[in-house]
C-alpha cells in the first residue's frame, strides 16, 4: 500500500498539516522542519544560507515566501480576550 501525500494546508504547495507528520504542525512538504522553526530562526537574525546549513541544505527555498503568508495570516487572526 502506497502511502498518501501530505495533506496541502489551504492551497499551499509547500505548506503541510497533517496528523501523521510533526503531530499536525504546520510544516514544510518534503522535509522534517516546522513553520515555527523556520520562523524562529529568522526572528534570530539567521540568513536562509545559515538555515540550509544548520538543516543538511534541506529547506526549500522556494518555501519561504508560503512560509511568511502563512505567518501574515496567523498575525492577522483575531482572538477574543479572555
Amino acid at each position: 500500500m502506497q502511502e498518501k501525500e501530505p495533506r496541502a494546508y489551504k492551497s499551499y504547495k509547500w505548506i503541510i498539516a497533517d496528523p501523521r507528520f510533526l503531530g499536525g504542525a504546520l510544516a514544510v512538504r518534503g522535509t522534517r522542519l516546522s513553520v515555527s522553526l523556520i520562523l524562529e530562526c529568522l526572528a534570530n537574525g539567521m540568513t536562509l544560507d545559515d538555515i540550509d546549513e544548520s538543516f543538511e541544505r534541506t529547506f526549500p527555498r522556494e518555501a519561504l515566501s508560503e512560509i511568511l503568508k502563512v505567518a501574515s495570516e496567523l498575525a492577522g487572526a483575531v482572538h477574543a480576550a479572555a
